[in-house]
């Protein structure tokens, strides 16, 4: 392929400005993180209403299981917390 095909194909030229990159990359980034967020909520969201439906917490609703599934959760949730922080520091340090 010749140079001046290729010239406009990339994401971003020479002469495009670094802010100008930065932003975009940005604004994907921010409607990325939002959908992920909305779509979690709306998850949880149907999970819970089927969970009521089915009247399952009262089945087996008793204080060992609630305390087994918070701690559970808190673990989980911890975890991915650590992980995130850990990518985090490797992505900045390399920039």
């Amino acid at each position: 392929m010749s140079k001046e095909l290729m010239e406009g194909v990339a994401y971003a030229t020479e002469e495009t400005p670094r802010r100008a990159v930065l932003l975009r990359i940005s604004a994907a980034e921010l409607i990325t993180v939002v959908a992920l967020t909305l779509s979690t909520v709306i998850a949880a969201t149907a999970v819970s209403i089927g969970i009521a439906r089915a009247q399952v917490h009262d089945a087996i609703a008793t204080p060992e299981t609630s305390m087994a599934f918070l701690m559970i959760t808190g673990l989980i949730l911890a975890g991915m917390v650590g992980l995130t922080a850990l990518a985090t520091r490797d992505r900045s340090t390399r920039r």
